[in-house]
């Protein structure tokens, strides 16, 4: 079955608009006419007819474009190519665009008819995406040896499409690597950011210094976790208790060839001048102190410091020909510079004036060696502290600040914000995951992103390349973990660096996300499954005065979602949920979703408050820091906070709290709570107690209370609580004062102060 719909969308300046016929499929695989291609396609035009494979493919190929030919085995329904230089019936044909085929030199073509296809490209970059797409076409039908007519035009938004894996913090095999590479390529990412090198190990081989590789390369612990915790030791190649392990360069040469017949250019990061732990302890005459296991910082003053870098860089350029060398320049810590008589000397000669200006000396300099080799550097968005050379690229991680800042400076910029994507935060809620290094971020939040801030201006947008996400693997020991956390993700990022934000939709990405779970399982990814968890917000209503609650999970269909009202569990007699639900009082809600018949996801139960303090103004005797919410209405704002710190309604403080609510009248009061969250990974702790103090004019205050914390500061979970004070008997007041203190000098993170 299939209904098609017609319309009209602008897509390329090249064209006014395009009609489509979009393909509308079931989700349960047995359409012979599936298009739900991701990233999306700029124009498809369904036609009628079907093509039918032949395991041996007589294919019609420009001789530019022969090896890419070649790849058309990865179609799940051909297993030979057999080349020929002469149109036929029957035949795929790849061939290089002319003039009359009015194509953008950075678009491709596919045409689909019952006697043949045509993939029309200028170049090999487009050649590769035209051949991935008639690949990925297969794996979407139920029988990938025939698939239906249709025109497809298509090109990227962005020219840079990254992906980033650490093999540093936990070694993982080449067959790993090579299946990475095929998935990439598979959905058009173009970079694959190779983190080879940093403290937890040191993964590339290098003739001039193979200690490296005898011990730099190994540890004492399997997982990250243990190895941090444990004294942070290497030991030698061989030792039983060894754990690691390091690519030769023959391996590198090979994995780059690999990825280069995909399409797809590997780029190295060998960190400098910090995260650097594992070569300082190897050869510790390159550090301020002269002795391994004291710092992670190269001793920039050192001239052995830039002999060792070049030597080992004039190797990975050998191996590499990525015009990108990546060199880190993050979280390095400076102390040790300040106090070091060879950095000082360094900064009196060069007239440095802080040890920010001494890091950029030091990045200057490698920039400047790079240039000399043809090559180009890319660092994080540390590298902007004290200057930048011109060449320079920046990695913009800390937010967009960085990116903004240096593409309005006329620097390339890629954009990778932890916020919209670093792949090892948590995807779903925590507290049922396996442990992650921390923040919270969901598919439809990679989806919406969109690497071109508005605050960069208009003639400088050009340098924002693109678009990298990131997986950190402290908390990520296997591969089976890494796709978990990459995918489906990876496919919401392709789609964010291929198509126009103006084409992209998110209920037409999960539409089109339906047909690509099957894909994943035939290719044997162990990709993280849509929840069934249902999750909530609840915003208060000022106009109404009422709670606007919505329901949701990761399944396509909500109406699955029951739920009651009184905080009984939910049966399936109970209502569907079908919309936002308008409260008009403090409720507790109750949710499950069910599937045929049966209740498949666990329990949800939540209050929602209408209570005394919201709208009312909030005396803040201790300010919040870092993370400011809504700023002063986050207390009283009557909207609860979600699994993440990051969500714009929970307030940070590293201080005690200390909060004053006016409720502009002297009124009854027997509940006064705060909510409270704990992830001791990135530091967030409950308060001690919390303690509750009123008055009737603001200056004199009495205690009515305290609650004391009752949860253990040592579960590494996702943790909420109700900090909640109930009076025997009720008090009149008008100034409510609440302080929370804070024993483990950590982050307390609030939502807001609720009063009965």
């Amino acid at each position: 079955m299939r209904i098609n719909l017609t319309y009209t969308m602008c897509l390329r300046p090249y064209s006014l608009a395009v009609l489509f016929i979009i393909a509308f499929l079931p989700f349960n695989g047995k359409s012979q006419n599936n298009f739900a291609i991701i990233p999306k396609l700029t124009s498809l035009q369904v036609q009628e007819g079907v093509y039918r494979f032949s395991a041996d493919a007589q294919v019609q190929v420009s001789p530019e474009f022969k090896e890419v030919a070649g790849l058309l085995t990865e179609h799940p329904a051909i297993r030979k190519v057999t080349i020929s230089h002469t149109p036929g019936i029957g035949k795929i044909a790849i061939i290089k665009a002319t003039s009359k085929d009015n194509l953008r030199k950075t678009a491709y073509s596919v045409s689909i008819r019952s006697n043949g296809i045509t993939l029309k490209a200028w170049g090999r970059e487009q050649a590769l995406s035209a051949v991935y797409t008639l690949i990925q076409l297969g794996y979407l039908q139920n029988d990938p040896a025939q698939i239906g007519a249709a025109d497809i035009t298509d090109e990227p938004r962005f020219s840079y499409r990254g992906l980033h894996l650490d093999v540093s913090r936990h070694f993982m095999p080449l067959t790993f690597i090579r299946k990475y590479i095929d998935l990439m390529a598979l959905y058009k990412f173009n970079t694959l950011h190779w983190h080879i090198t940093d403290g937890a190990g040191w993964r590339l081989a290098i003739k001039k210094y193979p200690e490296l590789t005898q011990k730099a390369a190994w540890r004492t612990h399997i997982t990250w976790k243990d190895w941090w915790n444990n004294g942070r030791q290497y030991v030698d190649r061989g030792s039983p208790n060894a754990s690691g392990g390091f690519y030769t360069q023959d391996e590198a040469r090979e994995l780059v060839t690999y990825a280069a017949r995909r399409g797809i250019n590997i780029i190295p990061e060998i960190e400098m001048p910090g995260h650097s732990e594992e070569v300082i302890a190897i050869y510790p005459y390159l550090s301020c102190t002269g002795k391994p296991y004291t710092q992670s910082e190269f001793c920039i003053g050192n001239p052995e410091t830039f002999v060792f870098l070049k030597n080992v860089l004039d190797e990975v350029l050998a191996i590499f020909p990525s015009p990108y060398i990546h060199i880190g320049g993050d979280e390095a810590d400076k102390k040790h510079w300040k106090d070091c008589p060879k950095d000082q000397a360094l900064m009196q000669r060069e007239g440095l004036n802080s040890v920010e200006e001494l890091q950029s000396y030091a990045i200057r300099q490698m920039d400047l060696y790079l240039q000399s080799k043809g090559r180009k550097l890319i660092g994080w968005d540390e590298i902007l502290e004290g200057g930048l050379t011109a060449g320079a690229t920046v990695m913009s991680w800390r937010g967009e600040e960085g990116g903004i800042k240096s593409a309005n400076a006329g620097h390339d910029v890629i954009m990778t914000p932890g916020s919209h994507l670093y792949f090892d935060a948590y995807q779903t809620d925590p507290r049922t995951q396996p442990e992650a290094i921390g923040g919270y971020l969901p598919l439809e939040k990679v989806y919406g992103y969109d690497p071109v801030p508005e605050a960069i201006a208009a003639d400088k947008k050009h340098h924002i390349l693109g678009a990298q996400a990131n997986i950190w693997t402290e908390y990520i020991s296997t591969t089976e973990h890494v796709e978990y956390m990459v995918f489906p993700r990876a496919l919401a990022l392709s789609e964010v660096n291929w198509t126009l934000p103006e084409d992209k939709s998110w209920p037409d990405f999960q539409n089109r996300l339906q047909s690509h779970y099957k894909l994943l399982q035939d290719l044997h990814v162990n990709y993280y499954r849509p929840s069934y968890n249902v999750t909530y917000s609840a915003v208060y209503d000022t106009g109404l005065r009422k709670n606007r609650v919505t329901l949701s999970t990761e399944q396509l269909n909500s109406q699955n979602i029951r739920y009651t009202l009184d905080g009984t569990p939910p049966q399936l007699t109970s209502a569907p949920y079908t919309g936002p639900l308008l409260l008009s009082k403090s409720t507790r809600v109750s949710a499950r979703y069910f599937q045929d018949s049966i209740p498949i996801g666990p329990l949800l139960t939540f209050d929602t408050d209408i209570h005394k303090a919201i709208g009312k103004p909030v005396i803040y005797n201790s300010p919040w820091d870092g993370y400011a919410a809504q700023k002063e209405n986050t207390m009283t704002n009557g909207i609860q906070g979600g699994l993440t710190y990051h969500d714009g309604q929970w307030q940070g403080f590293t201080r005690p709290i200390d909060l004053i609510v006016d409720l502009q009248e002297i009124q009854s009061i027997h509940t006064v709570a705060m909510n409270f969250m704990q992830m001791i990974g990135p530091g967030v702790y409950m308060p001690g107690k919390l303690e509750v103090f009123i008055s009737e004019d603001g200056k004199n205050f009495k205690a009515i209370g305290n609650v004391p914390n009752d949860i253990p500061d040592q579960d590494p979970k996702l943790t909420f609580k109700r900090s909640q004070l109930n009076l025997d008997t009720p008090v009149q007041a008008r100034f409510i004062q609440v302080k929370a203190s804070n024993p483990k000098r950590g982050y307390l993170f609030t939502d807001e102060i609720i009063i009965y």
